[in-house]
């Protein structure tokens, strides 16, 4: 049987029931996060509570105090993971309680977390391209993940009908922004190089953690605006989210020689004594 936590109360997931109001169905009024637990805590606990914070300050959303901080955290959902048995995929949801139009009448949020096996993604990416039919857009949430959610899954379908292994998406400027639901990344002359949040893209936790544990470790990390010429003339591209690095093969007209860099390996080696 599979449960849920529907404002911190574990029931069967079939007996969830959401009472309407509700603002995240009808205003996307809201975020979410989706994270690992695996031994009574969430990976990467800190980046994970830093984005959750800063999303609810920029939805003027006030968290629930059981969410936050690191043990609270994994305490919270500690019930609904047990039963998986294993290291778990969580997804937890926000919304604004309460009803109104587009002016709402409270800065209380509700939530949700689900719960299923977690499956670790970290095999190569065969082939991958540009987006040509969405792009992303940068805002006040931009950062967060929920508010542009149709964007990714409009990637998602033109990845799928071009039979690519992913998509990269570029802004409205022609700047690389991001994959479908993984940060990018890529290595040249021995430093590392990321889109910064004005790409529009999201602020990854996995991408978050990888640069903390590169400047601890002395490799220049750069974040900036960059054309897609700049990222295939990389020496290794890859992706990055809570399931795994997966690195690139091949990008458009470019393939990697390097898939395997030695400081990609290097950085997977780090994180997990971090």
């Amino acid at each position: 049987m599979s449960y849920a936590l529907l404002n911190g109360h574990l029931l069967p997931a079939a007996e969830v029931h959401m009472h309407l109001p509700n603002r995240g169905l009808q205003f996307n009024d809201g975020f979410f996060e989706t994270m690992v637990f695996e031994h009574g805590q969430v990976r990467w606990s800190k980046q994970h509570l830093a984005r959750m914070q800063r999303a609810a300050a920029a939805l003027h959303l006030q968290l629930p105090t059981t969410l936050g901080n690191a043990p609270s955290l994994g305490q919270a959902l500690a019930a609904l993971a047990s039963p998986i048995g294993g290291a778990a995929r969580i997804r937890l949801q926000f919304w604004r309680a309460g009803g109104g139009l587009y002016a709402p009448k409270t800065n209380q949020a509700e939530w949700l977390a689900t719960a299923a096996p977690f499956v670790a993604s970290d095999t190569p990416i065969g082939s991958a391209g540009f987006a040509q039919g969405i792009s992303t857009q940068y805002s006040a949430v931009s950062f967060c993940k929920g508010p542009y959610a149709l964007h990714y899954v409009l990637a998602a379908q033109e990845r799928e009908a071009r039979g690519l292994g992913e998509l990269l998406l570029l802004d409205s400027k022609g700047h690389v922004a991001e994959a479908v639901s993984a940060a990018l990344l890529w290595i040249r002359n021995e430093e590392l190089f990321t889109p910064a949040p004005e790409s529009g893209c999201v602020a990854g936790v996995r991408q978050a953690h990888l640069l903390q544990v590169a400047q601890a470790k002395g490799i220049r990390c750069h974040l900036g605006l960059y054309r897609p010429e700049e990222v295939l003339a990389a020496d290794a591209v890859f992706t990055a989210n809570v399931a795994g690095i997966r690195n690139i093969q091949q990008l458009a007209s470019a393939t990697y020689k390097q898939t395997e860099h030695p400081l990609l390996d290097a950085l997977r080696h780090w994180e997990k004594q971090d």
